[in-house]
């Protein structure tokens, strides 16, 4: 037996989250989130879907964020999922090869990776301020 995910109609999620109907329509429109639509047009949301709109409504209603605020606040998010593995390879694909690395140099690297996901993380704070 196939498992369907959970779908909501608009009211059911307006409920959820506690606002009303336009507003959800508005945050669709505003932060680009695209809704299943039936045949006669009804929107739909999966889970995924609440998720996002949980998300937007506390850093809209409860971290006091304006619209551009949360719109950079979840790029930021998004960002944060970015692989280790591919900041990694970016940051030694111009070594060669040959070289042997020592514990020490793994450890080195490790926190230099470190470093630079915060220093992309600060950049993205201040432009938020």
């Amino acid at each position: 037996m196939k498992m369907r995910k959970k779908q909501f109609r608009i009211g059911e999620l307006a409920t959820k989250l506690g606002v009303e109907r336009f507003v959800i329509r508005f945050w669709e429109k505003e932060f680009n989130i695209n809704s299943y639509r039936s045949q006669g047009g009804q929107r739909f949301y999966d889970e995924r879907d609440e998720k996002k709109f949980f998300r937007i409504k506390e850093l809209l209603y409860d971290k006091g964020f304006t619209i551009s605020g949360a719109k950079k606040q979840l790029t930021i998010e998004k960002d944060k999922h970015y692989p280790a593995s591919v900041i990694a390879h970016e940051q030694t694909k111009f070594e060669p090869a040959h070289i042997n690395k020592s514990p020490h140099d793994a450890t080195v690297e490790s926190l230099e990776e470190q470093i630079m996901v915060l220093q992309k993380q600060l950049l993205k704070l201040r432009e938020l301020l």
